[in-house]
């Protein structure tokens, strides 16, 4: 996919690869499964980063319009699903 990720120049480096590693998560998420620890891990990460909720919308809503990926349905599986399941969508 060629497309650039929405990120803020307040962020670190380290931060900006953080929330990439997190986006990388829902493309896998949606390409071939992805361990639902991994998941939640690059999610707290990222929540980290994004804490505000409507900053997280806006940067799920830049993401899902330059990608075709949701990443709240990701995140909301990630969450229901139990220990050692594998998130695919």
């Amino acid at each position: 996919m060629e497309y650039s990720y929405p990120l803020s120049p307040d962020w670190s480096t380290t931060e900006i690869i953080d929330v990439i590693k997190f986006f990388e998560g829902v493309e896998q998420a949606y390409e071939k499964g992805i361990k639902r620890e991994d998941m939640l891990a690059r999610y707290r990460r990222f929540k980290e980063i994004v804490p505000s909720q409507a900053e997280e919308k806006t940067v799920f809503r830049e993401f899902e319009e330059v990608s075709g990926y949701v990443s709240y349905k990701v995140v909301k599986q990630t969450k229901e699903k139990e220990d050692g399941t594998i998130i695919k969508m």
